[in-house]
């Protein structure tokens, strides 16, 4: 990776705050709204890697999780989790939060992401 990039949707409230932070910290990043540009499986399968496994990165407390079938949530693989995520982007926690040292994060957290950068 050669920049730091932000993926989360544009009007999320936790992402505007995120990328006003980095704004005014001054970390120069991209950001990728992931309903309009969905992220590839092999990212996504390498985010959940990272995180330690989709529970990580699924957001089970979101509107969408609440509202998918029980058979929907049953899912138990790389397969059906990246199927539930094309078809609901937005089940994914964000911002997810990735650096040029390969690190990935999700969610946003002031002194998580001040030590992070060194701000």
């Amino acid at each position: 990776m050669a920049d730091t990039i932000v993926y989360g949707l544009t009007r999320c409230d936790t992402c505007v705050k995120a990328r006003k932070w980095l704004d005014q910290h001054q970390v120069a990043y991209t950001f990728v709204d992931y309903r309009d540009h969905p992220v590839d499986g092999t990212t996504l399968r390498d985010w959940a890697g990272k995180l330690g496994g989709w529970d990580k990165l699924v957001n089970r407390a979101s509107t969408t999780w609440r509202g998918l079938t029980d058979a929907q949530k049953a899912v138990t693989d790389d397969a059906g989790w990246l199927a539930l995520i094309a078809a609901h982007p937005t089940l994914v926690k964000r911002p997810v939060l990735t650096t040029p040292d390969g690190q990935v994060s999700v969610g946003f957290k002031a002194p998580v992401w001040a030590e992070r950068f060194g701000k």
